[in-house]
């Protein structure tokens, strides 16, 4: 199990750079929100902060490893999410939204892991019915402090793509 942390400020707004850190304490990652244009971040406070979601990842040196962006159109909301380095693109969508407890699934086309929300405990993300990786987000002196942990057996092992769902899909949400 590899275990890394970050804390971020309360403001869902913000575009620090959040350092992602491994159990050695070392930086792996760094995470970004981030606005295409001025037009668009002044229209998302008109929004609460909640329409033009995006995120970055990128590498200690500055390197783009991961983008994952909110897509809404005509009624519809899902997340998409591109490696950078493998150029494998991630939707992340919710599946049984109309029967009132949606799902949400994360697919490459390849593989589909089901992501379980919870807004107090581990958020987690299910791959053939079996746990391999959570993320949870603890409100301390005016900063969240994130943890997630991906487990060897996960199909999906880069830092980078489960930073970037966590912080669009739970950090944000919808």
């Amino acid at each position: 199990m590899h275990t890394y942390q970050y804390i971020h400020p309360k403001e869902i707004e913000s575009t620090e750079e959040v350092a992602i850190t491994n159990d050695a304490g070392e930086v792996v990652a760094i995470s970004k929100r981030v606005y295409d244009n001025i037009l668009k971040k002044k229209m998302d406070i008109m929004f609460d902060f909640r329409y033009f979601l995006k995120y970055n990842i990128y590498n200690p040196t500055g390197d783009l490893l991961f983008t994952v962006k909110k897509i809404s159109r005509r009624g519809r909301l899902w997340f998409e999410g591109q490696d950078a380095k493998s150029n494998t693109k991630y939707i992340i969508s919710y599946e049984n939204w109309r029967l009132g407890v949606p799902e949400l699934y994360i697919t490459d086309g390849n593989i589909k892991i089901q992501l379980n929300k919870e807004m107090e405990d581990w958020s987690q993300f299910l791959f053939n019915n079996e746990v391999i990786a959570q993320w949870k987000a603890d409100y301390i002196n005016d900063q969240f402090h994130m943890t997630l942990t991906i487990d060897e057996k996960s199909p999906i092992q880069n830092v980078a793509v489960f930073v970037g769902i966590c912080q669009a899909t739970l950090f944000v949400g919808a």
